[in-house]
């Protein structure tokens, strides 16, 4: 059982990266493997987070009253990420390079 966990990972390892469409994602190292089999979507419109010396912890949920006034009377929180400092810094970066992206292709984002 081991010994397939082991091939497993230097197979993975010595592949190049592949992602559904079956092309490397752009941006990947070489030799990752993207497994895709486990993800899920969900829509979140409300995001909100805090931070200790260790991590960073985000709570994305959705407002289902969006369009009943200013208060919203309930949100449901549906996901939790933890992250390192140095992944929530990683995650700032894609998340401004996104949003400067979107609002050059769609206008600013009010």
């Amino acid at each position: 059982m081991a010994q397939n966990k082991d091939t497993a990972a230097r197979e993975a390892a010595e592949s190049p990266p592949v992602k559904e469409g079956g092309a490397p994602p752009a941006g990947q190292q070489q030799g990752i493997r993207i497994d895709t089999s486990a993800l899920k979507s969900s829509y979140c419109n409300v995001v909100s987070g805090n931070s200790t010396r260790e991590e960073v912890v985000l709570t994305f949920g959705v407002n289902q009253d969006w369009d009943m006034g200013p208060q919203p009377r309930e949100i449901q929180l549906h996901h939790r990420i933890i992250l390192s400092p140095g992944a929530a810094k990683r995650l700032l970066d894609l998340m401004t390079k996104l949003v400067h992206d979107h609002e050059g292709r769609h206008g600013e984002i009010k």
